[in-house]
């Protein structure tokens, strides 16, 4: 008989052990998913005490170096509801009180997980209120681990016990792997800002401000895609060439990151020397630069469309422009014509993407427009959206340039930014618009002054 409770006293004990693995295998799949998934890593740390407790302590504190190099302690969860506010109160004190010999700056300074009891940190404790608080938590025993990074000890975790309990080594050990996730998970997105901020000020310092032609105003505007990780290859650009031509260039290296930047960087200053020195048409401009592209073996892709203003001393004499454009694979520029009509220029069938086929012939385009008229080109990011297809965002963008077209130049910009990009957008956002003023009046004052390079045909 002894034999046989034996055994069952067994199994139950290897049962308890199986559901004990089984919880802790199913905590760290959940705190790894939601590292994984977030967008802002430290918001998702911030959940993870509660997800720690009451599986392997009692109550959770997690505490992370600043950019200063202060520990605060950012989150906090006890198991009792009734303890909460006392914890609460317990890691709102400022580390800075703590002594060095305390578990926690211990912990930060060397890196190395220890266990202490409550009675060594309470006695650690300088100002008597914190001894208090610390006492009314009933906690006796107590595990810090390092939260790493790559190169240096980012934060700790700290965990604690009541009576009666005391941290495993089977919680220890997945209390650690625990803090090593959150580590590599910080120090990830600790890189990827710093690549992004990178990225973004060589985007913008390559977006130059545009040129001030005789009675056209340029207005551009450039808007970081909200996720860090995202940083793109848009671009724009405006520039004149040589026979006083005004040049509009919009494009999008494939990628989001920082080889994109850099691709981009190539692309643009190709594009723009091609079409300075040469003085081609949008599609030789083009067609020039996909041969560039294999000749130098840039291994990239983009689409971009390039058109270019200018005018006949008859056209000028009438009040008409001609526009001549090329696109590959880009979104149609918008046209807003004086009386209110939008007309996208899209033409029947789309040119490749650049970088796809060498030698890919290239087609142009070609319109007449009535001085006051306004010419839109924009980068996807202003019209995706992970919810709508693309015929949506055109439509979208469409009706935000009917409502806000009798606006100044640089308020209509904005304007359809507000009303497309809520806060920060999925995807880059770049975006280049000239208004043509009437040449038969003075310059209106937000042209700016006529403002030519030397090189540049003033006839």
């Amino acid at each position: 008989m002894s034999l046989y409770f034996a055994d069952i006293n067994d199994r139950k004990v290897a049962a308890g052990k199986a559901a004990q693995l089984s919880s802790r295998l199913a905590l760290l799949a959940e705190v790894n998913a939601r590292l994984l998934e977030a967008v802002d890593v430290r918001a998702a740390i911030e959940e993870v005490p509660g997800m720690l407790v009451p599986l392997l302590a009692d109550g959770c504190v997690i505490t992370l170096l600043q950019a200063d190099g202060r520990p605060r302690a950012v989150a906090a969860w006890h198991a009792d509801p009734d303890q909460r506010a006392a914890l609460d109160a317990h890691t709102a004190v400022p580390l800075e009180v703590m002594p060095a010999a305390s578990p926690v700056a211990r912990v930060l300074a060397t890196g190395v997980a220890l266990r202490t009891s409550v009675d060594e940190v309470h006695d650690m404790l300088p100002v008597e209120d914190t001894r208090n608080l610390l006492h009314s938590l009933d906690a006796t025993n107590g595990l810090v681990l390092p939260i790493a990074g790559r190169d240096r000890v980012l934060g700790a975790l700290s965990l604690f016990t009541g009576t009666g309990r005391s941290p495993s080594a089977d919680d220890e050990a997945t209390a650690a792997d625990i803090a090593s996730r959150m580590g590599v998970a910080l120090d990830s997105a600790r890189l990827a800002r710093a690549q992004a901020q990178i990225a973004e000020g060589f985007q913008r310092n390559l977006l130059t401000a545009p040129p001030e032609p005789d009675h056209a105003h340029i207005v551009v505007r450039y808007v970081p895609a909200g996720e860090s990780a995202r940083v793109g290859g848009d671009w724009y650009d405006a520039f004149l060439q040589r026979d006083g031509a005004t040049v509009l260039v919009i494009g999008d290296v494939v990628g989001h990151d920082v080889e994109a930047a850099a691709s981009m960087a190539e692309l643009r200053s190709l594009l723009r020397g091609i079409a300075a020195s040469s003085g081609g048409s949008p599609a030789e401009v083009l067609t020039s630069l996909d041969t560039c592209l294999e000749l130098l073996q840039v291994g990239t892709m983009a689409t971009a469309a390039v058109a270019r203003l200018e005018q006949t001393p008859e056209q000028r004499a009438a009040g008409l422009t001609r526009l001549s454009w090329s696109n590959a694979g880009h979104p149609p520029p918008l046209v807003l014509h004086p009386g209110g009509e939008l007309t996208f220029l899209a033409a029947q069938r789309a040119d490749l993407l650049l970088g796809v086929l060498p030698g890919t012939r290239r087609t142009e385009h070609e319109v007449t427009l009535e001085r006051d008229t306004t010419v839109l080109l924009y980068t996807d990011g202003l019209i995706e959206r992970r919810t709508s297809d693309l015929d949506e965002g055109l439509d979208r963008l469409r009706s935000a340039v009917g409502e806000l077209g009798g606006l100044p130049l640089d308020e209509l910009c904005d304007g359809i930014i507000d009303r497309l990009v809520d806060g920060r957008p999925d995807d880059d956002v770049a975006l280049v618009a000239v208004r043509l003023h009437r040449q038969d009046r003075p310059r209106p004052p937000e042209a700016g002054p006529r403002h030519l390079p030397t090189a540049v045909n003033r006839a």
